[in-house]
């Protein structure tokens, strides 16, 4: 009896082992995921990859552009797996800590899922103060193969992105060509445009719209830097766009509205003369309703912006749309971290204002 004992315990060990064994042979393994698609960029094919504005555009754009244009925002990578776990890995470009917004918004990660008919959110990958982030975005799932998209960083940059699954598993190409590619709604504008201060990569307004039209969106929101430069206007009239959406108000000046919008619109016009264009007014910010000199310049910009829409509308300028600051605006105040920027209840009311338009717009498209 006492010799069967001893025999159990070593079959025990063994298999144990073996067990052991077996478990860390199908850890995960790392793919790098820039051989997968990469949406949001202007110019599919530029350097550096996980950057908005090409390297071959740095001596003919302003310094805060070339610098906002490397994060990532807006962003995504497309691909399928049947991994029952995602691990990611990644490095930032500048490991950017913001008071205001969290760390998951500005350099994290969002994992997205496509489920039936809609895209699902999984999880989001948090970021490390170390030099190179890993997080576990999903443990224990089915092995089936499914059709992902991982937002990237709203306020950094990367300089690598590998995608961690199971050893046995699969990752491809995406099957689906969903967000559809062809003919994106690209959106210029302040920091509130690139994704401030979104709780999470996903939460940002061009994202939730990119969703919600199942259409691949353009993120040129460059944080305080909207001053309708001519350089951008040129990018974004590279794009077969099917919508462009002008949000730069909250950033641009009386003067700069004046002087540059129609030269701006002109360069859209000249290579997309019938594509529409929508014009937002600036939002009523909460801090404004107490801000006597806050008010009156949102009141004077929104008055130049609506100018410059009627004068563009009696030229004869034809596909252009107008939304009222009231109709972007949270009224109760609630909405903001800083009395300015959204919070992502902000960024979905946002996003519930301009889908329907955007999507009349886009469906002969």
């Amino acid at each position: 009896f006492i010799v069967m004992i001893k025999q159990l315990r070593v079959f025990i060990f063994a298999i144990t082992t073996m067990l052991l064994t077996l478990n860390a042979w199908a850890a995960s393994r790392y793919v790098n995921a820039d051989q997968f698609p990469l949406l949001g960029k202007v110019y599919e094919d530029s350097l550096p990859h996980y950057s908005r504005i090409p390297a071959s555009l740095n001596d003919s754009l302003r310094k805060p552009l070339i610098e906002f244009g490397s994060n990532c925002a807006g962003l995504a990578v497309r691909f399928k797996s049947n991994t029952t776990s995602f691990t990611m890995r990644w490095r930032n470009l500048a490991n950017m800590v913001m008071g205001h917004m969290t760390p998951t918004g500005i350099r994290g990660l969002d994992l997205y899922c496509w489920d039936k008919d809609h895209w699902h959110y999984v999880n989001s990958a948090r970021p490390t103060t170390d030099s190179i982030s890993q997080w576990s975005m999903l443990r224990n799932g089915a092995p089936e193969m499914k059709e992902y998209m991982l937002y990237l960083p709203l306020y950094d940059g990367l300089k690598t992105l590998e995608i961690g699954i199971d050893s046995l598993a699969t990752i491809e190409q995406p099957t689906m060509d969903f967000p559809k590619r062809d003919h994106p709604v690209v959106l210029y504008g302040s920091s509130i445009m690139q994704g401030g201060c979104a709780s999470r990569p996903g939460m940002a307004s061009s994202n939730i719209i990119s969703r919600r039209l199942n259409r691949e969106c353009i993120n040129l929101g460059f944080s305080g830097n909207a001053f309708l430069d001519m350089g951008i206007a040129h990018m974004m009239a590279d794009v077969n766009a099917s919508v462009y959406v002008m949000d730069n108000i909250p950033n641009s000046s009386v003067a700069q509205i004046h002087e540059r919008t129609k030269e701006f619109v002109k360069i859209l016009r000249d290579k997309n003369p019938n594509t529409p264009i929508v014009f937002i007014e600036d939002p009523q910010f909460p801090q404004s309703r107490y801000n006597q000199k806050t008010i009156q310049e949102v009141v004077k910009k929104n008055a130049a912006i609506k100018q410059e829409f009627a004068e563009m509308k009696k030229m004869g300028i034809k596909n252009i749309y107008y939304i009222q600051s009231k109709d972007i605006t949270v009224l109760d105040g609630e909405a903001s971290v800083d009395g300015i920027h959204f919070t992502d209840v902000a960024f979905n009311h946002y996003a519930d204002v301009l889908t329907p338009l955007l999507g009349k717009l886009i469906k002969n498209k």
